[in-house]
């Protein structure tokens, strides 16, 4: 790995922090601050313990290419997603990644575990080679990710939720109003009972709350709940659905917080003989490929995953190109798409 080293003061990005800000910051000479980067034994503890503060304040990253680029781009772009193996990220990242190469860039990919304080190390590491923007699967990042990012100066767009105050462009749609959407949708059906089976991440806990609220508002309480780890899988769609089915759920519908916990979830009720949807009707989430195959076809949401990735190349193609691009904030909205297991 190359040292770091002192940068001219004019930035790549106008406005994004420097070596000399944390200088300024710390009290101290440029000079020392690249040797407490790259020698942090040969400054004094005190020098040091200034140095790492100010660096942490203003969200510094060292450039690791810093001197080595002519043209002042990297064209590189950081796409982080929760999951590498899910196919429902995959499918997005395709088709941004397929837009961005045609338009010169490539793609980093980066996978941060569905926890904040991993996302937060992966930025921080990814930011050392100064890539010209950043993909972001949801719209929950820690305070000291935020800092980085707005520290970086680079346009990001976030992806898979929605917000009013985005980073800087956000795409993808509402999960309460998916939660909300199909609670009113298994409440007409009049089922007896109404459980959830939730994977335990941010966004399955959004429409986990939105769908609860819906349905105590209409009177319904006491939703039977069971919760599976993440990344789901069909086993954990399996194991999730014996539990409530071992408390007695029967004569009720479910709403899976994603398609594979569902198809284990299906499994699970026919390894017991019960009817589907006659005993226990299904709601799954993200219409995989394999949804309408399923025995029966399963009854999911649909959002546009493709939508999702072009539209981000292109908020980041237009930032890059100081063009106008539609708007911040980009819903993609969502449809449920009924099928023979309700």
């Amino acid at each position: 790995m190359p040292p770091s080293q002192p940068e001219h003061n004019n930035s790549r990005a106008t406005g994004s922090v420097t070596l000399f800000h944390v200088a300024k910051l710390a009290g101290v000479s440029p000079i020392t601050v690249s040797r407490t980067l790259n020698h942090p034994d040969k400054v004094a503890p005190k020098t040091l313990e200034k140095v790492q503060k100010a660096i942490s304040l203003t969200g510094y990253v060292p450039n690791l290419l810093a001197g080595g680029l002519a043209s002042r781009r990297s064209r590189l772009i950081a796409a982080i997603v929760p999951f590498l193996a899910n196919s429902v990220y995959a499918e997005t990242i395709k088709f941004f990644s397929e837009k961005m190469r045609d338009a010169g860039y490539q793609v980093l990919l980066g996978e941060s575990g569905y926890g904040e304080e991993q996302e937060e190390s992966l930025i921080s590491t990814i930011l050392r080679s100064r890539p010209d923007g950043v993909f972001l699967t949801g719209i929950n990042h820690s305070s000291q990710t935020k800092r980085l990012l707005l520290a970086a100066n680079i346009p990001v767009v976030e992806t898979w939720d929605i917000t009013p105050t985005p980073l800087d462009v956000v795409i993808g749609f509402s999960h309460q109003s998916i939660g909300q959407a199909v609670a009113e949708y298994l409440l007409a059906k009049k089922y007896n009972r109404i459980g959830i089976l939730s994977a335990d991440d941010h966004r399955a806990r959004l429409r986990q709350e939105a769908f609860l609220a819906a349905l105590e508002e209409n009177g319904q309480t006491g939703a039977a709940i069971s919760t599976v780890p993440v990344p789901t899988t069909f086993l954990a769609g399996r194991v999730g659905m014996a539990r409530l089915l071992d408390d007695g759920f029967i004569d009720g519908a479910v709403f899976c917080s994603s398609d594979t916990l569902a198809q284990g979830a299906l499994a699970e009720i026919q390894s017991r003989g019960l009817a589907i949807p006659g005993q226990i009707a299904l709601v799954g989430f993200g219409d995989q490929a394999y949804a309408a195959h399923t025995f029966p076809p399963l009854t999911t949401i649909k959002f546009d995953r493709a939508l999702i990735g072009q539209k981000a190349a292109e908020a980041l193609l237009a930032r890059f190109n100081s063009k106008p691009f539609e708007k911040k904030v980009i819903d993609v909205g969502f449809q449920l798409i009924e099928r023979q297991t309700t």
